[in-house]
Order: structure tokens, then C-alpha cells, then sequence
């Protein structure tokens, strides 16, 4: 594991300290506990990071033209650290469900039905930018939990990154980064 993603999920407790939840759920998680759970490194841009944030997004989408992560990486139970654009880490949520979709007529019609207003993509344009995917990954986001700002190493450009896969164990350490 590259040095930034283990210094970002060693920052996360300190960040959520006083939250019986999350200290309970990433001690369990990092300790091995959880083993089946994975967690992620979600990057956003504005308005969205702040609607998922305050809970006006409910449901958070991925679309791609080719197979990659989250599509099919993402399970009940992972963790997704929330990540401003070129900003710091601001929050984490739980994913309470997810759903891949391979993308044709019918699919687009079904996520645009169902899930438009949870995904506050009510804007046609909002699709129109989405056009050339041929995958979706939608996931319920709950228990999203705000933190202080988080500086993170990440220089790339991808907008999702598995920090921890679920078959990975981390010593859970006390000592300051």
C-alpha cells in the first residue's frame, strides 16, 4: 500500500473521535474485525461533495466507458472517504447499497426513473455528460460523518481509489503521522 493511502486511513481515527460509530466501525474494520469491508477513496466535485455531506444527495453514482472501480469493487459495508477536488478529505459515509449496471437503453431509463432525484442529477445536462459510460456503479450512502479537513498525498487524476481492499488487515496504530 503506497504511503499517502496509509497515512490517510491512520488520520481517519483521530478524525472521528466522539463518534461511537465510527470509532467502533474502523477500529473493527483496520483490526481485522470487518474483514469483508473494504474502503474507498471517493473524489468530488462541488455542489455534489456538500450534498452528500448534508444528505440532500442520497445516492452517489459512478459512471465509466470502460470497467473499473467502484464498478463491481463496492460492496454493503464499505467505507468511502469523501474527498473535495484538489481539496482535502471532508468526510466518510457507509455504503448501505450498491447497484452495476451494464448500460443500454433500458438501464439508463430505469437509474433516470428511480434514481434521478436521490442522485440530484435533475438537470438534463447532468445526463447528457454521461452519454458515452457504458457502466454504472450506484451506491446508498449512510451514516455520512464530517471531518475536520484531511490533507491527502493523492496526485493523480483518478476519482476513485480502493484504499484498503477487503482481504487487507491493517495494524491499527496509535502513534501520531
Amino acid at each position: 500500500m503506497t504511503e499517502w493511502r496509509s497515512l490517510l486511513i491512520q488520520s481517519l481515527i483521530p478524525a472521528i473521535r466522539g463518534n461511537a460509530f465510527w470509532e467502533k466501525y474502523l477500529s473493527d474494520l483496520l483490526s481485522g474485525a470487518e474483514s469483508q469491508s473494504s474502503i474507498h477513496l471517493a473524489i468530488f466535485v462541488e455542489p455534489f461533495l456538500q450534498y452528500v455531506l448534508d444528505g440532500t444527495k442520497e445516492i452517489e453514482s459512478r459512471f465509466s466507458a470502460v470497467r473499473c472501480a467502484p464498478y463491481r469493487s463496492v460492496n454493503k459495508g464499505d467505507v468511502v472517504v469523501l474527498k473535495r477536488t484538489g481539496g482535502p478529505v471532508l468526510g466518510l459515509g457507509l455504503v448501505e447499497s450498491a447497484w452495476f449496471y451494464e448500460l443500454e437503453p433500458e438501464s439508463w431509463q430505469e437509474i433516470r426513473d428511480n434514481y434521478a432525484r436521490a442522485l440530484c442529477a435533475l438537470d438534463p445536462l447532468s445526463w447528457e455528460d454521461r452519454k458515452h459510460a457504458a457502466f454504472a456503479t450506484l451506491m446508498r450512502i449512510e451514516q455520512v460523518q464530517a471531518v475536520d479537513p484531511i490533507r491527502v498525498g493523492k496526485r493523480d487524476r483518478r476519482g476513485w481509489v480502493i484504499l484498503k481492499a477487503a482481504s487487507e488487515q491493517m495494524s491499527l496504530s496509535t502513534d501520531k503521522i
